[in-house]
């Protein structure tokens, strides 16, 4: 198209480029692999092709996550006219064995070799994670042959900002922060909104323990969320966007980075996208790693440079966000999801996943599990499934006792409830949420007073301050657990434990403090006898007990709820 890339020219080059070498060898550069010595296996690799003469032959690809991140580092030979073969659990020693052997000779190692119909990879549906494990992260062309930027030129090219935003709602996507707010509902709000100075941004604050979905969607497919990011600007209006991303993740950063001069070197940012009127930046925004700025409101503020504290809604961003002007901001997971939409077709992503909860889901697998790791599945996928089949049940044999969805605003599902479908309403129904996509398995010695401390611990530190009742009720429940679990609680104990949970759920400003409660809720709905079993009598040990701050925060949540500290 005049004055546009010619996507087609640079996708059949560079698979012209690419189909050159017999080889390919595809190292998982992910974080989780580098942690284990990917770096290494990497370097043992390329030194024996160097060493063998190989260079003309063998492609080697540092790419992004494979998935099963308890194996890793993996690695997978593609070799022309020859199936794939994927290697797990290599080391510098296995890499330059397999060098050696099968990509000299020709011959795979065997004893090193994963079955790619394995269960871990056989049950999942890839939307977000397509090009995990299969590109160069690092190079914009890897991307553009693999279809990439081809959905944002048809948008811009072929189709109205309303017909963009109706694809999005006919697919049934939600958001996938946690929220699940339908995203085409959401475009539709900006869509609408009377501004010239629109923006959409993409939250990658992803702060649950256990989880980096975002993360490594950030880190190794970088171009899938730009190209999300500039489809949702064109429906909405936007012209400029913003990434928020967490300081602890450095790579992503510079992943982000790289990708953003890489597109506006191709003309696939910045003015007059593909010869049309439309023009699109992108900035990257850097927190400093406050849970709490995973709060739209939050967010927002911290963009700005303010203290990233939430304020009460409304007004939406649409209405009013960055800078007084209508802003939107989608999860990064949710941004992801738009170019395969659009490319697809509505009819194909709503016919994944259930009636209310369409399409895949990436969880970060975590806890005692056989196969721990990045996956992604279809919505609607029972617990079991994913715990006994994906993750190869639980480890050394012992019985799974629950399972944590959500992080620290989700709650834990006990083995009765093993066969509930994962997704919005069922998890909602049983007291905890999607979330972002944390999902920690815990087996039979794991008590679940000390996990619900522990969140309630995260929850605690990580409050702004800003409202009573999250800033000493969550510190209060803190103590109270801390009581039960060291000995020190009664019977009166549990009753002012209830009570607050209560009292910080109702009052508090932000979805923080909102959902604080509820691993605490859930395991004493779930495990309530592994609390009574921690009971002293009364009396015993009452100086050591907390509660100075209880009333308090009681009597401020009713002011708080008669609108005295709303202007807080």
């Amino acid at each position: 198209m005049s004055g546009g890339v010619d996507l087609f020219d640079l996708a059949q080059k560079e698979r012209e480029e690419q189909a050159v070498y017999r080889r390919t060898v595809l190292c998982c550069g992910s974080t989780a692999c580098l942690s284990g010595g990917a770096q290494a296996t990497q370097d043992a690799i390329r030194d024996v092709v160097a060493e063998k003469g190989l260079e003309q032959d063998v492609r080697l690809v540092a790419t992004g996550c494979m998935g099963l991140c308890s194996r890793g580092p993996l690695v997978k030979v593609r070799s022309r006219g020859e199936d794939d073969v994927l290697y797990a659990d290599v080391d510098a020693d296995a890499g330059r064995r397999i060098a050696e052997q099968h990509l000299a000779a020709g011959q795979p190692v065997e004893e090193r070799t994963l079955s790619l119909e394995h269960p871990f990879f056989a049950r999942q549906v890839r939307v977000v994670l397509e090009n995990m494990g299969e590109i160069d992260p690092n190079r914009i062309e890897d991307y553009i042959a693999h279809g990439g930027y081809r959905a944002l030129r048809d948008a811009v090219s072929t189709m109205t900002p309303a017909g963009v935003i109706d694809v999005v709602q006919r697919s049934g996507l939600r958001g996938r922060g946690g929220g699940g707010y339908p995203a085409g509902s959401k475009w539709k709000l900006l869509n609408e909104a009377k501004s010239d100075q629109k923006t959409v941004i993409a939250n990658g604050d992803e702060g649950d323990p256990g989880a980096y979905m975002d993360r490594t969607v950030m880190e190794d497919d970088p171009h899938r969320v730009l190209e999300g990011m500039a489809i949702a600007a064109y429906a909405t209006g936007a012209i400029k966007g913003y990434i928020y991303v967490r300081a602890e993740y450095p790579v992503a950063v510079r992943r982000l980075e790289q990708a953003i001069r890489q597109a506006k070197r191709h003309k696939l940012l910045g003015k007059n996208l593909f010869g049309t009127d439309f023009s699109f930046d992108v900035e990257i925004r850097i927190g400093a790693g406050a849970f709490v700025c995973g709060e739209e409101t939050a967010l927002m503020a911290s963009i700005m440079g303010q203290r990233g504290t939430p304020v009460l809604r409304p007004p939406y961003p649409t209405e009013r966000g960055l800078w007084g002007h209508p802003s939107m901001i989608n999860n990064v997971e949710t941004l992801a999801n738009v170019p395969t939409i659009m490319r697809r077709g509505a009819d194909w992503f709503a016919n994944i996943g259930t009636e209310t909860s369409r399409g895949t889901k990436v969880f970060a697998l975590a806890g005692k599990l056989e196969n721990t790791g990045l996956i992604e599945v279809p919505m609607g996928i029972t617990l079991r499934e994913i715990i006994e089949e994906i993750g190869g049940g639980v480890a050394g044999a012992k019985a799974f006792k629950a399972a944590q969805t959500g992080g620290p605003s989700g709650g834990c599902i006990p083995l009765k409830h093993i066969d509930t479908p994962m997704d919005y309403d069922s998890l909602l129904a049983l007291g905890s949420i999607m979330g972002s996509g944390g999902l920690i398995v815990m087996d039979e010695d794991v008590a679940m007073p000390d996990v619900a401390r522990f969140f309630m611990r995260f929850c605690m530190d990580e409050s702004c301050g800003k409202c009573l009742p999250c800033r000493a009720g969550t510190y209060e429940m803190y103590e109270l657990l801390d009581a039960l679990v060291t000995g020190r609680g009664t019977a009166a104990t549990l009753v002012r434990l209830e009570t607050l949970c209560e009292v910080v759920r109702t009052n508090s400003l932000c979805g923080l403090g909102q959902t604080a409660p509820n691993p605490v809720l859930s395991t004493l709905h779930y495990f309530r006898p592994e609390y009574e079993a921690l009971l002293v009598p009364d009396g015993a040990h009452l100086a050591g007990l907390p509660g100075a701050h209880v009333a308090a925060a009681a009597e401020s949540a009713s002011a708080f709820a008669d609108g005295s500290e709303r202007s807080a």
